[in-house]
């Protein structure tokens, strides 16, 4: 494209052209296969191969565990997707989600080291997706489930977990659950206030909503006292058509729109759609408010917006433009790394809740010239505008990973012990 013709371009299709170019150019795609061993001369490839390969194969047929040293399994991860939830895009088949789960394999390389291969998956059933991917597992040390829309998610990640000798974990919920729980709870501190006795609503029904409020639970919130909504509004009790996963947070309650539950809430998180949460709705809300507007890349109600309201709430979203940025990318690649050098049979509660402790009490830190130079910030420090790490910060591998590692030791999910100065 010439220069010309790139000045008659908005903004917006600027950017498009230019991620278009991204992906396409030098060559297509975001990640590729590298050697790790030379293989220049006829006695590399007879050690790469045959007759040399078959010592290792002799080794790993007589004890499974020694595939960690002969091979990558140790430092693989599989991201797999069905296509049925590809960001907010919606359902558009398992080869549209490539990209995505290039992009996500990108990140596991780029923070954390871990060598990654995306997998898209045609299915008609859910037990023939977890047939798919249980019959693969072995291959890999880890896998990332991505993208996959709900109910669904929730069966094809408990099946996978009881059929798997690797963590399976879905990125969408947890990962995202991770991070809100870290920013909300530095947030409800700044705000002077309790978690568990925080009025809570929820503006979305999917998997990241589910997986934020049980996270949120398990760090003090009362189910009580937490209010989702769907497109049809208040999740009660007195509905008929919920799933088994809504009827969780179905409240007995008479309330029955967002401005009905919204008055004298605590906290308030999006995970639905672009300017769902209007300014008289916000205005509705307690004293000292948490509103995490998550949806991207619109968000339920914009910052600038919001401020023109309320001068005293802590504002979170989903994008890097705006402080507070709730980002999947502060957790997964480190919860991987973890999980992957402890051997870690799965990812449980407890590493969950290791990485909230981890990521929040990195925000309290002093915050290094090299964090503030990547984020393009001339100061950063613990308060209203600043509750969450940068998703550029090195800090953040060290301390999630040494974090998740020891408590997948401590609740005796992990198959070897922590390496001597891990992450030291």
């Amino acid at each position: 494209m010439s220069d010309d013709q790139a000045q008659e371009l908005t903004a917006e299709e600027q950017f498009r052209q230019q991620a278009l170019d991204y992906h396409a150019y030098p060559v297509a795609g975001k990640i590729s296969v590298e050697l790790t061993k030379p293989a220049e001369t006829a006695k590399d490839l007879a050690l790469a191969y045959s007759p040399g390969v078959a010592e290792p194969v002799r080794e790993i047929a007589q004890n499974p565990d020694n595939a960690y040293k002969y091979t990558a399994k140790g430092n693989m991860v599989a991201v797999i997707s069905n296509g049925t939830a590809i960001l907010g895009l919606g359902n558009l088949g398992p080869l549209a989600s490539k990209p995505v789960m290039e992009g996500k394999s990108l990140l596991f390389k780029r923070f954390a080291g871990l060598d990654s291969i995306d997998i898209e998956v045609k299915h008609r059933t859910i037990e023939e997706f977890v047939d798919t991917v249980a019959n693969i597992a072995d291959t890999f040390g880890g896998i990332n489930l991505e993208d996959i829309k709900a109910p669904d998610c929730f069966e094809i990640e408990r099946q996978l977990i009881e059929r798997c000798d690797v963590p399976v974990f879905h990125d969408d919920q947890h990962g995202t659950a991770i991070v809100t729980a870290a920013g909300m709870l530095n947030a409800i501190e700044l705000q002077g206030k309790k978690l568990e006795e925080a009025t809570i609503v929820c503006l979305g029904a999917g998997a990241a909503a589910v997986a934020c409020m049980e996270l949120l639970i398990k760090c003090g919130a009362m189910r009580e006292k937490i209010y989702m909504l769907d497109r049809k509004g208040v999740i009660h009790t007195r509905r008929d058509d919920l799933n088994e996963y809504k009827k969780l947070f179905a409240n007995n309650t008479d309330k029955r729109t967002l401005e009905d539950v919204i008055e004298g809430a605590d906290i308030f998180l999006g995970v639905s759609g672009p300017n769902l949460m209007p300014q008289n709705a916000l205005k509705l809300m307690a004293d000292k408010p948490i509103v995490f507007a998550c949806s991207n890349p619109d968000p339920e109600i914009k910052p600038e917006l919001a401020h023109q309201v309320r001068n005293d709430l802590i504002m979170g979203t989903g994008r890097s433009d705006y402080p507070n940025q709730v980002n999947n990318v502060l957790c997964f690649p480190f919860i991987f790394r973890g999980a992957l050098d402890v051997r870690a049979s799965e990812i449980n509660d407890e590493m969950k809740l290791a990485a909230v402790d981890a990521i929040r009490q990195l925000a309290k830190e002093p915050v290094p010239a090299e964090v503030l130079a990547a984020a393009g910030e001339e100061k950063l420090e613990f308060g209203p505008e600043y509750i969450i790490p940068k998703p550029m910060d090195p800090r953040l591998l060290p301390k999630v990973a040494k974090a998740v590692a020891q408590a997948a030791v401590d609740s005796g999910v992990a198959r070897i012990e922590m390496p001597e100065n891990y992450m030291l």
